[in-house]
């Protein structure tokens, strides 16, 4: 279920010198507001909880997610050299799957890892803030890697979408509309984040089982229709 040399390409496309740019830059401005942030106010549990439950949970990782997700794959289709992956013996799902591997293990390493960072700095993980939200990044990682994965099998404009997905619907709409906060990944994170934590800082309208059910079908959901997707594709419809 897993290539390596599919995954070393899909690497190699991810950390070129655009993207690079991107993935290198949302995490250091995160590290940057934070180290501000405690040398203007000092260790503070609620302004801990706020930056990362705000900006690194509900901007961060999502727009992230965008560019790693969509990059394993997007580009692939959009310039038709994936035609030279599709013809060799390698089946579809296993293609499909590798690139979620290498999707999520940028998007963990671009912003679970950071929110983990930036929590030390801001209130030293007290209350366990900062392992809470890296904890909540992570497994919200999974959903959005594979969701904009998809998103990058079926349209052209990928990007686009999944930035209107990103910074409308998750940091907007999710995070102020009651109702639409059921169907936020990022208060699907934000749930695991309020169980590891505890208290009041990290809230989430959305209780930890149902959360975690809504995590497992979106990914597995988007995997599947992502290889159907890809399965779908011929040799001719990408010459």
């Amino acid at each position: 279920m897993y290539n390596t040399t599919v995954a070393r390409l899909t690497l190699r496309a991810l950390l070129g010198r655009r993207r690079a740019l991107i993935l290198f830059a949302l995490p250091g401005l995160l590290l940057l507001v934070s180290a501000v942030v405690r040398g203007l106010v000092g260790a503070d549990d609620t302004i801990a909880a706020d930056v990362l439950g705000g900006f690194a949970l509900a901007t961060m990782v999502p727009l992230i997610g965008v560019i790693a997700g969509t990059g394993a794959i997007g580009p692939e289709i959009d310039d038709g050299s994936i035609v030279h992956l599709l013809s060799k013996p390698v089946k579809r799902p296993v293609i499909v799957f590798t690139k979620l591997v290498v999707a999520l293990g940028v998007t963990v390493l671009f912003a679970a890892v950071p929110t983990l960072v930036a929590g030390f700095v801001l209130n030293g993980n007290s209350g366990r803030i900062a392992v809470a939200c890296a904890a909540g990044a992570a497994v919200a990682s999974v959903a959005y890697s594979a969701l904009f994965l998809l998103l990058g099998t079926v349209t052209r404009h990928a990007v686009v979408i999944g930035l209107v997905y990103a910074l409308v619907w998750e940091s907007l709409i999710g995070s102020l509309v009651p109702g639409a906060r059921t169907l936020s990944i990022q208060q699907w994170g934000l749930s695991l984040a309020q169980r590891i934590g505890g208290g009041d800082l990290l809230t989430s309208e959305v209780r930890i089982v149902p959360a975690v059910v809504l995590l497992c079908v979106v990914t597995a959901a988007a995997t599947w229709f992502a290889g159907l997707r890809l399965g779908s594709l011929t040799l001719a419809d990408e010459g």
